[in-house]
């Protein structure tokens, strides 16, 4: 059991790095220079959304100071908005220009067509649902462990 679950864990941090390289070359097929693939990702994440910073984060698989320079970076390269919360003066708000609409359209339309190659493929609908269902559960049980190990009580409690 340990070999297969530490492979499978190699599997998923591979898929995560294969994934972002199909994010690269939609970008060269498009010519987009300016951005890498984590933040082409980051501007799909976003969507039609506007979201704060700290939303963004939860809502993804990325670390706060990554974020924060990852947005900072597409404002710059025009792809999002930055606007102060007209509520909360601390709080900013991001969400898509034009140009990121374009984009974020252009990588929907790269997953259409993955889409299309797998129900042609050897992966059916059931086994990208079952594999899902896995993956989330995994979820819960690494949160559940990062809960019960990386708590700063449970930290404390182990240093007495």
């Amino acid at each position: 059991m340990k070999h297969t679950y530490l492979s499978m864990i190699s599997v998923i941090e591979h898929l995560h790095r294969q994934f972002l390289d199909l994010i690269s070359a939609e970008l060269e097929r498009n010519s987009v220079q300016d951005i890498n693939s984590i933040q082409a990702n980051i501007l799909f994440n976003i969507g039609t959304s506007d979201l704060t910073v700290g939303e963004l984060t939860l809502r993804g698989c990325y670390l706060g100071s990554n974020v924060s320079y990852n947005v900072k970076k597409l404002v710059e390269t025009g792809y999002l908005i930055q606007q102060r919360s007209a509520h909360d003066r601390r709080s900013v708000r991001v969400r898509l220009s034009p140009r990121g609409l374009t984009l974020c359209a252009e990588i929907d339309a790269m997953h259409d067509r993955h889409l299309v190659e797998l129900s042609a493929g050897p992966i059916d609908a059931t086994a990208v649902t079952d594999a899902l269902t896995t993956l989330r559960r995994f979820d819960r049980f690494w949160n559940r462990m990062a809960e019960q190990g990386l708590h700063p009580s449970a930290l404390a409690f182990r240093a007495a």
